[in-house]
């Protein structure tokens, strides 16, 4: 493994018509952190994770050519149509994989998701915590957010149309009623832009195994993994911005790097009537994140970053400019 350094990530991205993270305890609206005053809404690490495994597991359902690209944390089922537990998807990637030892082992040879984010894993008399070398925060909008409830009705009846009321000669008013559309209610945002942080720690990227390969298939699932995990409600995503920052000391870090950057339009438009609804009315300041790389200059060993052509962008960075995916 080469020597991995320590860094960190920001990642910009929009969302059209939908909300990319519910919260099931405020009637499936956006998840709010933030006072209703603020504005701000918010997506979980945990939405974000999704993306990345879903789309590592969707290009490299064999775990690649080195059999090293597998996802432990994932979905998968018997014939009869059971979820498999957390011992038979590890049995899984073992087969898969050919390797054979210890659980723990396997699992960080084989599987990118435990390299990269750790895992719990207990089962019968084998039982290990990996911490994840990296971590996400909650990424959150750039401003103000007002969702919109909205319902509408389902073409497809919900029931046959020869279906009985049980014990009656006619057809019910309650199966009559089934025969007919369904509505459907729910929340939904015109327009969003949100910004995450996220940090890499060589020192523990060294016990789990995460290589440079895995930093790099990292970020490429944070672009592509946005454009391809898809469900009704999440939305039309677009990944606008990432960069990524790594320190010549494994021990250092500038910090709160997403504080750095601003949306444009500024709050007050977002409060208004006239508020954007599409990338090509906003601009990503980021000239205040520019003074902090160059600030620190003899701390950071190298920044690349990639921007959607889509994207307007104010100010200067330095570093590489990458050819997105």
């Amino acid at each position: 493994m080469s020597d991995l350094r320590s860094g960190e990530i920001i990642f910009v991205k929009s969302v059209k018509d939908g909300i990319p993270n519910r919260d099931p305890l405020n009637e499936s609206d956006a998840r709010r952190l933030f006072s209703e005053e603020d504005g701000r809404i918010s997506l979980s690490d945990v939405s974000i994770k999704r993306d990345v495994r879903d789309y590592v597991l969707a290009r490299y359902p064999d775990g690649g050519d080195s059999k090293n690209k597998f996802v432990f944390v994932r979905e998968e089922k018997t014939e009869d149509g059971k979820l498999l537990g957390r011992g038979s998807l590890a049995k899984k990637i073992q087969e898969r994989s050919g390797r054979k030892g210890n659980m723990d082992e396997i699992l960080k040879e084989s599987a990118f998701d435990v390299r990269v984010f750790g895992a719990v894993y207990s089962v019968g008399g084998s039982s290990f915590h990996l911490t994840g070398p990296v971590q996400f925060g909650w990424a959150h909008s750039l401003h103000p957010v007002e969702t919109r409830y909205v319902q509408g009705t389902v073409v497809m009846p919900s029931k046959d149309i020869n279906e009985k009321a049980s014990g009656r000669g006619g057809e019910s008013e309650e199966s009559a009623g089934k025969q007919q559309g369904t509505i459907w209610t729910t929340y939904t945002l015109p327009f969003a832009v949100f910004v995450m942080p996220g940090i890499i720690n060589a020192s523990i990227a060294r016990e789990t195994g995460m290589s440079e390969d895995d930093v790099d298939l990292l970020l490429e699932a944070l672009w592509k993994g946005t454009q391809y995990r898809q469900a009704r409600g999440r939305g039309i995503q677009q990944p606008l911005f990432l960069a990524h920052v790594e320190y010549a000391d494994p021990f250092f870090r500038i910090g709160y790097l997403e504080e750095h950057v601003r949306l444009l339009p500024e709050r007050e438009v977002w409060l208004s009537g006239e508020r954007p609804s599409s990338v090509a009315e906003v601009s990503l300041d980021v000239q205040d994140l520019g003074r902090v790389l160059r600030d620190y200059r003899d701390r950071v060993a190298r920044v690349r970053w990639w921007i959607d052509p889509s994207l307007d962008i104010k100010g200067e960075l330095p570093g590489e400019k990458q050819a997105a995916w």
